[in-house]
């Protein structure tokens, strides 16, 4: 059978290093910029006290969530620093972080324009479900190519693991905005562009914050596959523990994994849906807006006059 196989492989890897050789300086631009991003905001994270940073992420979970969230991210984050793991928990969470922003900001346009397109919906979901069934590490082997060991190559192969989400809840949110009210909006002149801002995009809201929650979750869980490439953080951790069969490091640093995924969906779950969780500050601080708007509405009711 070896006369009738083909060298797909071959081909592939010829292809990879064409593209190595030909853009070589624009991706080269791309490691130093992602680099910096990468680096930038860990140097950031770790330089501040770690009580301070723990008030800061309790804070955020009140704020739009409950304060139940806010005590247990407050405890799990203790956690993370008594274990020894909140330096690495840091880099994981600056690569997360700047990997989910980067794939959101390509996904969400991409979704928006499945879903106005319906010639580009047809041609992009197809190569959605390769990148969605190809296995995570298989994304290692361009990203090592291209851009050699370290953060850039996780956040390369994060980016592209993560991406498919993320266009797919878009183009979905976009397309079941009711049609009526989309018809309404043209029949009172407006613009596509007006209606796209002013109608679909808030109306799809929630569903495109779900698809930017899975974002963030399938980031996170790259974080393991990153360390093998070289990143520094909890999955480089995870990948030594295997390497040494270290029980205890692994199950620490995989601990520290799961608090980062526990905040991060909750947090990002809540924002999707901001009217469900009254408990947060800002349902309170929505409450208390209602309760003197209605106040100051019954202040200027006119009183009736006896005839």
């Amino acid at each position: 059978m070896d006369e009738f196989r083909i060298p797909l492989g071959g081909w592939v890897a010829d292809a990879l290093d064409w593209f190595k050789e030909v853009f070589d300086g624009p991706l080269d631009v791309i490691s130093v910029v992602v680099k910096a991003l990468v680096e930038g905001l860990a140097d950031g994270l770790i330089a501040v006290p770690f009580p301070a940073l723990i008030l800061i992420f309790a804070l955020i979970g009140w704020l739009v969530r409950s304060w139940q969230l806010a005590i247990g991210t407050a405890v799990t984050m203790a956690l993370i620093v008594g274990m020894g793991q909140w330096e690495n928990a840091m880099l994981t969470l600056a690569l997360v972080v700047i990997a989910a922003l980067i794939a959101i900001a390509i996904a969400v346009p991409l979704g928006i324009l499945a879903a106005r397109n319906t010639t580009f919906s047809t041609i992009i979901k197809p190569v959605l479900d390769f990148m969605q069934t190809t296995p995570a590490f298989v994304y290692l082997i361009p990203a090592v190519i291209f851009f050699s060991v370290g953060f850039v190559p996780g956040v390369f192969a994060t980016i592209l693991f993560s991406l498919p989400p993320g266009v797919r809840f878009t183009e979905l949110g976009i397309r079941g905005v009711d049609s009526e009210t989309v018809e309404a909006g043209y029949a009172f002149g407006a613009t596509p562009g007006k209606i796209l801002r002013g109608i679909q995009l808030p109306l799809a809201t929630p569903t495109i914050m779900a698809g930017i929650n899975q974002v963030i979750m399938l980031a996170l869980s790259m974080a393991v596959v990153a360390g093998m490439a070289g990143a520094n953080g909890l999955g480089k951790e995870v990948v030594a523990s295997i390497s040494t069969l270290d029980v205890a490091q692994g199950v620490e640093a995989g601990l520290g994994v799961v608090i980062l995924a526990v905040f991060l969906d909750r947090v990002t779950a809540a924002l999707g849906n901001p009217g469900d969780y009254k408990r947060s500050l800002l349902g309170l601080m929505r409450k208390r807006r209602t309760q003197q708007r209605r106040d100051e509405e019954r202040k200027v009711e006119p009183v009736p006059v006896a005839a």
